[in-house]
């Protein structure tokens, strides 16, 4: 077990698309910031120097047809940009830390969703991060009835697979989250985005206090 380096709180908030995530990110740090905390509110792919080009790669329609492995070195060489230049500094300078994805996207929509491998995936993003593990992660959990909806227009390249595809990215992340319960809370994102709010704040607050 690696000893943190930090004195931050990282938390992620993970699942599939149209599960709000976006939106339970902002609420949290909203919440922080209010209780007087710094917080380095960030995402994946893209919000580091190199992500702007990474995220039109991975997720353009135009790039339909990209290998999977290509795919999936991508998103970790935006992942590890993504720990060198923010989310490590964030943390060891004692800030809190919210990403909207992280190293389960990967495991989730490649390992499993592509084929890839939960395993082989899991190691690339341990390289890529340095083993960089979250605190807590927020899994959003969506049937896809309730998910699909959700997304507006035509959607990218990867909101555009077939149900089967995103069933099978769901399961994936029930199956990590089953896996290490200390780290993971699971929250039914059919719910009211405030209700949603309340559990997940409640949560961070005994995280961050441990």
């Amino acid at each position: 077990m690696l000893v943190a380096d930090y004195s931050g709180v990282f938390i992620a908030i993970e699942g599939g698309d149209g599960s709000g995530k976006s939106t339970q990110a902002r609420l949290l740090a909203r919440r922080l910031r209010d209780a007087g905390r710094e917080v380095v509110l960030t995402y994946e792919p893209g919000d580091t120097r190199i992500g702007p080009d990474v995220r039109r790669l991975v997720l353009d329609v135009a790039s339909e047809g990209l290998d999977a492995r290509a795919e999936a070195l991508l998103y970790a060489a935006d992942r590890a940009e993504h720990v060198a230049a923010t989310i490590r500094p964030a943390l060891r300078r004692g800030a809190v830390v919210i990403t909207d994805r992280y190293i389960d996207s990967s495991i989730a929509y490649q390992g499993a969703g592509r084929g890839l491998g939960v395993d082989e995936i899991a190691a690339l993003s341990a390289f890529a991060t340095g083993g960089l593990l979250p605190d807590l992660t927020v899994v959003l959990d969506v049937p896809e009835d309730i998910r699909r909806p959700r997304i507006t227009g035509l959607g990218d390249r990867l909101e555009r697979e077939a149900a089967e595809f995103h069933e099978t990215v769901r399961q994936a992340y029930l199956r990590r989250a089953a896996a290490d319960p200390d780290r993971y809370l699971v929250v039914d994102a059919s719910l009211p985005p405030a209700d949603l709010a309340d559990l997940i704040a409640e949560h961070v607050e005994k995280v961050a206090n441990r």
